[in-house]
Protein backbone atom coordinates (compact mmCIF):
# COMPACT_ATOMS: atom_id res chain seq x y z
CA UNK A 1 0.00 0.00 0.00
CA UNK A 2 1.27 3.20 -1.08
CA UNK A 3 2.82 4.82 1.71
CA UNK A 4 1.72 8.97 2.68
CA UNK A 5 3.40 11.14 5.54
CA UNK A 6 0.63 13.22 6.52
CA UNK A 7 0.12 16.27 8.51
CA UNK A 8 -3.57 17.30 9.41
CA UNK A 9 -5.04 20.08 10.98
CA UNK A 10 -8.43 19.66 12.21
CA UNK A 11 -10.85 22.53 13.62
CA UNK A 12 -13.02 21.48 15.81
CA UNK A 13 -15.84 23.56 17.43
CA UNK A 14 -14.11 24.54 19.96
CA UNK A 15 -11.88 26.17 18.19
CA UNK A 16 -8.90 23.73 18.79
CA UNK A 17 -6.84 22.34 16.68
CA UNK A 18 -5.23 18.79 16.59
CA UNK A 19 -2.36 18.07 14.83
CA UNK A 20 -0.80 14.76 14.50
CA UNK A 21 1.48 12.37 11.74
CA UNK A 22 0.15 9.30 9.84
CA UNK A 23 2.80 6.98 8.08
CA UNK A 24 0.28 4.66 6.21
CA UNK A 25 -3.36 4.49 4.58
CA UNK A 26 -4.19 1.55 7.38
CA UNK A 27 -2.97 3.70 10.71
CA UNK A 28 -5.20 6.55 8.56
CA UNK A 29 -8.31 4.32 8.41
CA UNK A 30 -7.87 2.65 12.06
CA UNK A 31 -7.10 6.59 13.31
CA UNK A 32 -10.05 8.49 14.99
CA UNK A 33 -9.20 11.83 13.85
CA UNK A 34 -8.69 10.64 9.93
CA UNK A 35 -12.78 9.08 10.92
CA UNK A 36 -13.18 12.65 12.21
CA UNK A 37 -11.74 14.21 8.93
CA UNK A 38 -14.30 12.27 6.85
CA UNK A 39 -17.41 13.02 9.03
CA UNK A 40 -16.70 17.05 8.78
CA UNK A 41 -16.60 16.82 5.03
CA UNK A 42 -19.87 15.16 4.76
CA UNK A 43 -22.08 16.56 7.75
CA UNK A 44 -20.69 20.19 5.80
CA UNK A 45 -22.13 19.08 2.35
CA UNK A 46 -25.48 17.98 4.69
CA UNK A 47 -26.03 21.31 5.76
CA UNK A 48 -25.28 22.82 3.06
CA UNK A 49 -28.21 20.63 1.41
CA UNK A 50 -30.38 21.05 3.84
CA UNK A 51 -30.06 24.80 3.50
CA UNK A 52 -30.20 24.91 0.05
CA UNK A 53 -33.52 22.37 0.55
CA UNK A 54 -35.41 24.60 3.80
CA UNK A 55 -35.43 27.69 0.77
CA UNK A 56 -37.72 26.77 -2.14
CA UNK A 57 -36.02 29.78 -4.45
CA UNK A 58 -32.46 28.12 -3.71
CA UNK A 59 -33.93 25.02 -4.33
CA UNK A 60 -35.35 25.92 -7.60
CA UNK A 61 -32.12 27.58 -9.01
CA UNK A 62 -29.77 24.30 -7.71
CA UNK A 63 -28.48 23.23 -11.12
CA UNK A 64 -26.96 20.38 -9.56
CA UNK A 65 -31.14 19.69 -7.94
CA UNK A 66 -32.15 20.16 -11.58
CA UNK A 67 -29.52 17.46 -12.96
CA UNK A 68 -31.28 14.99 -10.68
CA UNK A 69 -34.52 14.82 -12.89
CA UNK A 70 -35.75 11.37 -13.25
CA UNK A 71 -35.29 10.66 -17.29
CA UNK A 72 -39.53 9.62 -16.60
CA UNK A 73 -40.20 13.10 -15.33
CA UNK A 74 -38.06 15.41 -17.54
CA UNK A 75 -39.82 13.14 -20.78
CA UNK A 76 -43.30 14.07 -19.19
CA UNK A 77 -42.75 17.62 -18.78
CA UNK A 78 -40.68 18.05 -22.44
CA UNK A 79 -44.22 17.15 -23.53
CA UNK A 80 -46.25 19.64 -20.94
CA UNK A 81 -43.61 22.19 -22.56
CA UNK A 82 -45.35 21.95 -26.00
CA UNK A 83 -48.75 21.50 -24.38
CA UNK A 84 -48.83 23.67 -21.19
CA UNK A 85 -45.72 25.65 -20.17
CA UNK A 86 -46.67 27.10 -17.58
CA UNK A 87 -47.65 23.90 -15.84
CA UNK A 88 -44.17 22.59 -15.78
CA UNK A 89 -43.46 25.80 -14.05
CA UNK A 90 -46.22 24.64 -11.51
CA UNK A 91 -44.81 21.31 -11.45
CA UNK A 92 -41.14 22.52 -10.35
CA UNK A 93 -42.56 25.02 -7.53
CA UNK A 94 -44.32 22.05 -6.01
CA UNK A 95 -41.78 20.16 -5.80
CA UNK A 96 -39.75 22.85 -4.32
CA UNK A 97 -42.65 23.43 -1.80
CA UNK A 98 -42.49 19.70 -0.79
CA UNK A 99 -38.53 19.30 -0.24
CA UNK A 100 -39.26 22.05 2.44
CA UNK A 101 -40.72 20.03 4.32
CA UNK A 102 -38.19 16.59 3.59
CA UNK A 103 -35.60 18.66 5.45
CA UNK A 104 -36.37 17.52 9.50
CA UNK A 105 -36.88 13.41 7.76
CA UNK A 106 -34.08 13.56 6.06
CA UNK A 107 -31.24 15.08 8.08
CA UNK A 108 -31.36 12.99 11.34
CA UNK A 109 -31.01 9.60 8.68
CA UNK A 110 -27.92 11.07 6.80
CA UNK A 111 -26.16 11.93 10.19
CA UNK A 112 -27.12 8.78 11.44
CA UNK A 113 -24.75 7.13 8.38
CA UNK A 114 -22.03 9.59 9.01
CA UNK A 115 -21.96 8.57 12.37
CA UNK A 116 -22.16 5.26 11.80
CA UNK A 117 -18.93 4.89 9.35
CA UNK A 118 -16.14 2.95 10.42
CA UNK A 119 -12.76 1.88 9.46
CA UNK A 120 -13.32 0.15 6.76
CA UNK A 121 -15.30 3.02 4.75
CA UNK A 122 -12.54 5.10 5.68
CA UNK A 123 -10.12 2.97 3.74
CA UNK A 124 -12.53 2.91 0.83
CA UNK A 125 -12.54 6.63 0.75
CA UNK A 126 -9.08 6.98 0.93
CA UNK A 127 -8.45 4.67 -1.83
CA UNK A 128 -11.25 5.63 -4.19
CA UNK A 129 -12.02 8.45 -6.35
CA UNK A 130 -12.99 12.01 -5.06
CA UNK A 131 -16.77 11.43 -4.29
CA UNK A 132 -16.21 7.89 -2.52
CA UNK A 133 -17.54 9.65 1.01
CA UNK A 134 -20.56 10.76 -0.49
CA UNK A 135 -20.77 6.96 -2.98
CA UNK A 136 -20.82 5.33 1.05
CA UNK A 137 -23.20 7.58 2.33
CA UNK A 138 -25.84 7.00 -0.77
CA UNK A 139 -24.89 3.80 -0.92
CA UNK A 140 -26.12 3.04 3.28
CA UNK A 141 -29.72 6.06 2.80
CA UNK A 142 -30.51 6.53 -0.54
CA UNK A 143 -33.28 3.92 -0.59
CA UNK A 144 -34.36 4.82 3.73
CA UNK A 145 -34.30 8.25 2.24
CA UNK A 146 -36.61 8.12 -0.84
CA UNK A 147 -39.28 5.32 1.56
CA UNK A 148 -38.85 7.98 3.98
CA UNK A 149 -39.84 11.18 2.22
CA UNK A 150 -42.27 9.70 -0.52
CA UNK A 151 -45.48 9.90 1.60
CA UNK A 152 -44.71 13.23 2.57
CA UNK A 153 -44.31 14.50 -1.09
CA UNK A 154 -47.24 12.79 -1.92
CA UNK A 155 -49.47 14.43 0.48
CA UNK A 156 -47.69 17.86 -0.52
CA UNK A 157 -48.64 17.06 -4.17
CA UNK A 158 -51.78 15.74 -3.59
CA UNK A 159 -52.94 19.19 -1.98
CA UNK A 160 -52.02 20.92 -5.12
CA UNK A 161 -53.57 18.61 -6.93
CA UNK A 162 -50.80 18.52 -9.65
CA UNK A 163 -51.60 15.10 -10.56
CA UNK A 164 -55.09 15.63 -11.92
CA UNK A 165 -53.92 18.98 -13.87
CA UNK A 166 -50.88 17.25 -15.37
CA UNK A 167 -53.32 14.31 -16.43
CA UNK A 168 -56.20 16.79 -18.19
CA UNK A 169 -53.12 18.48 -19.68
CA UNK A 170 -51.86 15.09 -21.26
CA UNK A 171 -55.02 13.85 -21.83
CA UNK A 172 -54.87 14.90 -26.01
CA UNK A 173 -51.04 13.40 -26.29
CA UNK A 174 -50.50 10.30 -27.71
CA UNK A 175 -46.91 10.43 -26.21
CA UNK A 176 -48.18 10.04 -22.75
CA UNK A 177 -48.69 6.31 -23.10
CA UNK A 178 -44.69 5.81 -24.14
CA UNK A 179 -43.52 8.45 -21.65
CA UNK A 180 -45.30 6.12 -19.15
CA UNK A 181 -44.22 3.08 -20.52
CA UNK A 182 -47.41 1.51 -20.93
CA UNK A 183 -48.01 1.52 -24.67
CA UNK A 184 -51.63 3.20 -24.11
CA UNK A 185 -52.40 6.70 -24.94
CA UNK A 186 -54.99 6.97 -22.66
CA UNK A 187 -52.80 6.32 -19.46
CA UNK A 188 -52.60 8.37 -16.66
CA UNK A 189 -50.09 9.80 -14.48
CA UNK A 190 -50.38 7.66 -11.10
CA UNK A 191 -50.00 9.94 -7.78
CA UNK A 192 -47.62 7.72 -6.42
CA UNK A 193 -45.64 7.33 -9.58
CA UNK A 194 -45.09 11.36 -9.56
CA UNK A 195 -44.48 11.49 -5.98
CA UNK A 196 -41.74 8.87 -5.77
CA UNK A 197 -40.28 10.50 -9.38
CA UNK A 198 -39.93 13.60 -7.18
CA UNK A 199 -38.80 11.99 -4.32
CA UNK A 200 -36.20 10.27 -5.98
CA UNK A 201 -34.89 13.94 -7.66
CA UNK A 202 -35.32 15.56 -3.76
CA UNK A 203 -33.00 12.96 -2.92
CA UNK A 204 -30.38 12.31 -5.72
CA UNK A 205 -30.30 16.22 -5.97
CA UNK A 206 -29.32 16.22 -2.02
CA UNK A 207 -26.43 13.97 -2.75
CA UNK A 208 -25.31 15.80 -5.72
CA UNK A 209 -24.98 18.90 -3.53
CA UNK A 210 -23.09 16.50 -0.98
CA UNK A 211 -20.71 14.80 -3.72
CA UNK A 212 -20.14 18.85 -4.78
CA UNK A 213 -19.18 19.50 -1.59
CA UNK A 214 -17.05 16.89 -0.73
CA UNK A 215 -15.11 17.79 -4.14
CA UNK A 216 -15.00 21.15 -3.46
CA UNK A 217 -13.25 20.68 0.05
CA UNK A 218 -11.08 17.90 -0.77
CA UNK A 219 -8.12 20.15 -1.59
CA UNK A 220 -8.34 21.39 1.94
CA UNK A 221 -9.75 18.28 4.12
CA UNK A 222 -8.94 15.71 2.53
CA UNK A 223 -5.50 16.44 0.33
CA UNK A 224 -3.48 16.09 4.21
CA UNK A 225 -4.71 12.27 3.73
CA UNK A 226 -3.42 11.37 0.44
CA UNK A 227 -6.75 12.71 -1.93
Amino acid sequence: MKKYIIAIALVLGTGAVITTSLNSCSTLATSDLGLAVIKRVLLGGINKGMSIYGNKEAFLQNNLVDKALPKQLRDINTTLEKIAPSLVAKEREYIADAAVYTVNISRPILENAVNSLNAQDVTRIIQGEKGTATLILKEKTSQQLVAAIAPKVEQELNKYGIVKTINTALSGSNLLGSLLGSGNSNSNVNAGGLSMLASEQIVNGLFNIIEDHEKQNSASLLGPLGK
